[in-house]
């Protein structure tokens, strides 16, 4: 995971290489979600990706949600 925040470290400097890429690499499958910053009205523009299985990218998704939920107790 470290190798991944330095591949995505290097590509904000160098544009030339996208996040999509990099996460394609080495991994079997990943899921990229993302969003920007609350409008006033209090709405947000959530966007998803995946690459891979769709399964498995479904069970990469509950298993975060279950990280973060546990975390969060």
């Amino acid at each position: 995971m470290r190798d991944l925040w330095r591949k995505i470290g290097w590509m904000k400097k160098k544009q030339s290489v996208s996040v999509q890429q990099a996460l394609a690499e080495d991994h079997a499958c990943y899921v990229l979600i993302t969003c920007g910053r609350p409008a006033k009205d209090g709405k947000m523009q959530v966007e998803m990706t995946y690459q891979g299985d769709p399964t498995l990218a479904a069970y990469l998704v509950e298993s975060a949600h279950n990280l973060i939920e546990s975390d969060a107790s």
